[in-house]
């Protein structure tokens, strides 16, 4: 059987990142340059690309084309959806989220790097930083992106310069410093000639750091699920009730993370009934340690109520429950939030009714100031709000815990997805089981 060892040795192998920047910045350009240098697209792709390029009237391939894949996109010239890429370099696999710049689809770069690595953010070197560029590195910081590209792109168009990019790079350094970002690499590119995407410029020999890709293949990922909590969100109640299995009663789910030990102690939240985990399934087979992202199947070894939306964790370092909730949120729909409005709070597995109490601040991205009391939170806007919850959760500060720190506001009414919100410290802790009231009022 692998150790925990083997398995987090191998994860290394893959990055998850993803790339942001302002509209006409050349992100898609960027991504297309990437794919196609590091040989990681296929014949008839770039054959389709060739021939969609020149029915444009272009004399070269586009090679933005290569991500924007809906028909919108490529009649407007611009990015919509996240167009997620896989490839590989003999150093590392990759997942690539590229992710909108237009001020709309703002909402989008969160579903993009929300999962990510690392990020990378493009800047037109003629423009320099903008305030999406503002916005985009205040998502990366408050979805705790470990790791920051800044790639000073079309660097052809500003003669190569040297202190253009040192002046963008300082700008925005700044700024990301101020955020929390703990680190900030700068690159200057030219997406569409190719400097320092995947080779290195030869026009820019005063610059002696890595390229894109070297970056990524090397930028360390910590993998190691001992170093997280174990949570594991149950999202199935397993009971065959077969001949060959009377009394088998299994938790199905995927472990969020940390690692789960057969013996070990655990505590089942919201009730904070307790038992020991007496085995685990896995594939089919029973094993004795089981990590994130497995999905496994837990049993314990007394018979308690378990059901989809409960929280199994080792009870030493179990998170606290509570129904007051204090967050950091973006948000995403075009309907404002509101002081008031009654939303659905849907965490982990776990689906909950909740109020809004109060939008303390929000949050201004020229100078990082928090401007109080606004009334709303428009979309796109990212502020503070206090919620109260109808039953208890089983939350993690997202300082600590990118899955169970994380959660959304969903509409009640029609199920649109409003808020995505990273929780802070739990400040009030709630009663122990859910409340039997049906109206809002909590």
């Amino acid at each position: 059987m692998s150790t925990v060892t083997d398995t987090t040795t191998a994860a290394t192998s893959l990055l998850r990142f993803a790339t942001a920047g302002s509209v006409d910045d050349g992100k898609s350009t960027l991504v297309g340059r990437l794919l196609h240098d590091s040989k990681s697209v296929l014949a008839d792709q770039l054959e389709a690309v060739e021939h969609a390029s020149r029915s444009r009237g272009a004399t070269a391939p586009d090679l933005a084309l290569l991500t924007d894949g809906l028909r919108a996109e490529r009649e407007q010239g611009i990015t919509i959806d996240v167009a997620y890429r896989y490839f590989a370099t003999p150093r590392r696999r990759f997942i690539l989220a590229d992710t909108p710049g237009h001020v709309q689809y703002t909402r989008n770069m969160v579903t993009g790097a929300s999962t990510a690595q690392a990020a990378v953010v493009l800047v037109d070197a003629r423009n320099g930083v903008v305030e999406q560029t503002r916005r985009h590195a205040a998502v990366a910081a408050l979805l705790r992106v470990p790791h920051v590209v800044l790639a000073v792109n079309k660097m052809d168009l500003a003669g190569y310069a040297e202190p253009v990019f040192a002046a963008i790079a300082e700008e925005f350094t700044a700024y990301a410093s101020g955020l929390g970002v703990p680190e900030v690499t700068a690159i200057p590119v030219s997406a569409l000639a190719g400097d320092n995407v995947v080779a290195p410029s030869a026009h820019m020999d005063w610059y002696g750091g890595p390229t894109v890709l070297e970056y990524l293949e090397t930028v360390p990922v910590v993998t190691d699920p001992t170093a997280d909590p174990a949570r594991f969100p149950v999202q199935y109640t397993i009971r065959p009730q077969t001949a060959e299995h009377p009394d088998y009663r299994g938790y199905a789910g995927q472990i969020a993370s940390g690692v789960l030990r057969v013996g070990e102690p655990v505590t089942v939240l919201p009730s904070g009934r307790t038992s020991t985990i007496a085995a685990i399934d896995a594939l089919g087979q029973s094993v004795d340690v089981a990590w994130a992202p497995q999905s496994v199947t837990v049993r314990l070894a007394d018979d308690l109520d378990v059901s989809r939306g409960d929280l199994i964790a080792p009870t030493a370092g179990a998170p606290q429950v509570t129904r007051d909730v204090e967050a950091t949120v973006c948000h995403l729909a075009d309907q404002p939030l509101l002081p008031g409005a009654r939303v659905l709070l849907k965490h982990t597995t776990r689906t909950v009714r909740a109020i809004v109490k109060d939008i303390p601040s929000r949050l201004t991205l020229d100078d990082l100031s928090q401007h109080p009391a606004p009334g709303r939170l428009e979309a796109n806007d990212i502020g503070r709000v206090t919620l109260r919850t109808a039953e208890p959760l089983a939350l993690d500060p997202y300082a600590g815990s990118r899955h169970t720190g994380s959660f959304l506001l969903i509409d009640p009414g029609d199920g649109t997805t409003l808020t995505a919100g990273m929780a802070g410290e739990a400040f009030a802790a709630g009663p122990g089981r859910p409340s039997d009231d049906e109206g809002w009022d909590f």
